[in-house]
């Protein structure tokens, strides 16, 4: 198949000659760190909160999902059309929408009052961060040179990881001394700061050709449909039965429209997404890893609460004092990771951060209902390390493979596959969980000595078992409360060895495919069609090639090369 070519000619930029403020590359790194610390930050809050919300408005399990899901689900069926916006109407433009959008929907979460509101306005959360975050990295592509790009992703990375170690503690106090509502409260002065700062110091970028070509709705329309059916069905699959004809028709229904999104976009003329990136084997296999890595942390993250707060009868607050060695080690990870991807490549890097959270999955395998703390902080800090050094090698695959008039839709497409793993893996994860306890639920209460005949009507309370909880009361005999604890937690833990044991098996499969898929290839770098700007100097196109650590190991020519003759070096020798 042939590379289409792209015109060497410079694309204007709405500023190309930023000045003051906004001539600063790194001003921009810390203006958008505060729209995606925000984000992040409401991750893991709201991991922490999902007790004291099922609690308050008394959500079943499927409501919870939807709590968490509906959030993930609209932000992944519109991350690319939020990165097309930002490359056609203006990055910057597009990024303070998402900011101000998402901090409003935050807002109106703590009002809500009801768990369908919650539910709702969570959607709304996610499609303004949609906008949001694929134009953090859209933005830093636009303004960093290449060999300082690598460096900003480990930075930017850095700051994700910051967001979620905070998360946990900050959450935590604000649920125990406060209440639920107040974690999303907590995104207002946040998202002030952030509208402010950015006003102030990012400067405009966006592809002038994108402004002028014809948007394509109708692969709008498909991303969506077909993203929104597979995850739905995932989501329902526990409830509905994997086998169900509800379930397979919209897992099945929405893979079907996938395939015919992608066939339509290599037909249109100004394509939503264009197909020519997935030739670059980096990219392609980047956002598969992505999405892996995502599957591995917010499925662990939403089990791992449960475990310590309704298993161990942590409060929250220790609960998310206990998961900082997860979080500071992917905080210190991103950094590092950016650097070994920028020496020796991804094809290091990605295998052995997918290798340290197999590692950490099978290990989780010995944990009990009693496990002290020393079992749990080793499989925490590799979690960590695993997913920071896939986080930073990942993002530079993705996005530093794209040309930068691609940046936007680079940006979503990494933030979409980021998002689709996050929603596979926690609804995955938990069905694989109820499942497991659905099966095991009586016979676990009759070895823990329960009554056969009380054991079987305990299993109406198999939904709450899944999320660690015992269905016992004051007004139980001790003797059969403590069988029926002990019991509860045993099945419990059935169902979280099992999902950490496919959860190990994927990570491998990540492995080994970035491993050998980025095995021996040598890389040419693509070619700008869009100006940019770097401290206020406007490069040529030939001087913005892919990050040079990605193109060293994955090899084939980059989507949009040019068919023009240049060559730039890569880490201190040509490419062929």
């Amino acid at each position: 198949m042939s590379v289409t070519a792209v015109s060497t000619a410079p694309t204007p930029v709405s500023d190309p000659h930023p000045h003051g403020l906004r001539a600063n590359p790194w001003l921009t790194l810390l203006a958008v760190g505060l729209g995606l610390f925000m984000v992040g930050l409401d991750g893991s809050v709201v991991s922490i909160a999902n007790a004291e919300i099922a609690r308050d408005l008394n959500a079943t399990t499927a409501e919870l999902q939807w709590v968490t899901n509906s959030y993930l689900l609209a932000l992944a069926a519109a991350l690319i059309l939020g990165g097309k916006l930002g490359d056609r109407f203006g990055r910057r433009t597009v990024y303070l929408v998402g900011v101000v959008g998402f901090t409003v929907a935050s807002v109106a979460i703590g009002l809500a009052g009801s768990v369908e509101g919650v539910i709702a306005f969570r959607a709304a959360q996610g499609l303004f961060g949609a906008m949001l975050m694929p134009n953090t990295l859209a933005l830093l592509r636009a303004v960093f040179p290449p060999k300082k790009f690598g460096m900003a992703v480990g930075i930017w990375a850095m700051i994700s990881s910051v967001a979620t170690a905070l998360g946990p503690i900050v959450g935590g106090l604000l649920v125990q001394h406060v209440n639920w509502e107040s974690v999303f409260y907590i995104n207002a002065p946040i998202g002030v700061i952030a509208l402010v700062f950015g006003l102030l110091v990012l400067p405009r970028s966006r592809n002038e050709a994108a402004s002028s070509e014809r948007f394509d709705v109708p692969g709008v329309v498909l991303l969506a449909l077909g993203l929104v059916a597979v995850v739905f069905g995932v989501v329902k699959g526990e409830t509905w039965g994997w086998t169900s004809a509800g379930t397979l028709g919209a897992i099945v229904g929405g893979v079907v429209v996938l395939v015919l999104f992608g066939w339509y976009e290599t037909r249109v003329a100004h394509p939503l997404l264009p197909m020519r990136l997935f030739r670059n084997p980096a990219l392609t296999i980047g956002v598969f890893v992505t999405a892996l890595n995502f599957f591995v942390l917010l499925g662990a993250i939403f089990f791992v609460m449960l475990y310590l707060q309704n298993v161990h009868g942590l409060t929250p607050v220790e609960s998310g004092v206990r998961t900082l060695p997860l979080s500071l080690a992917s905080m210190v990870a991103s950094p590092l990771g950016a650097k070994l991807t920028e020496k020796f490549g991804p094809r290091l890097t990605m295998p052995l951060g997918m290798v340290l959270q197999a590692g950490a999955a099978f290990t989780m395998l010995a944990w009990s209902a009693d496990s002290s703390y020393a079992t749990m902080w080793p499989p925490f800090v590799a979690l960590g390390l695993g997913v920071g050094i896939v986080m930073a090698a990942s993002s530079d695959a993705i996005v530093g493979n794209a040309p930068v008039e691609d940046g936007g839709i680079a940006g979503g497409l990494q933030a979409t596959s980021l998002q689709v793993g996050g929603a596979l893996g926690t609804s995955v994860l938990v069905s694989l969980i109820s499942s497991r306890v659905g099966s095991t639920l009586t016979d676990s209460l009759t070895d823990a000595g329960v009554p056969h005949s009380a054991a079987v009507r305990f299993e109406e309370a198999k939904d709450a078992v899944a999320m660690g909880v015992a269905p016992v009361s004051d007004a139980m005999p001790a003797q059969l409360r403590a069988a029926v604890v002990e019991g509860s937690h045993t099945a419990f833990m059935n169902g979280v060895h099992t999902a950490v044991l496919v959860t190990g098996i994927l990570a491998l499969v990540g492995a080994a495919l970035a491993a050998f898929g980025l095995r021996g290839r040598e890389n040419e770098p693509h070619e700008s069609t869009e100006s940019t700007e770097h401290d206020g100097k406007v490069p040529s196109p030939a001087a913005v090639p892919a990050a040079a650590s990605i193109r060293s190991s994955a090899g084939v020519p980059s989507a949009g090369t040019s068919s023009g003759p240049s060559r730039h070096p890569c880490r201190g020798r040509s490419s062929p």
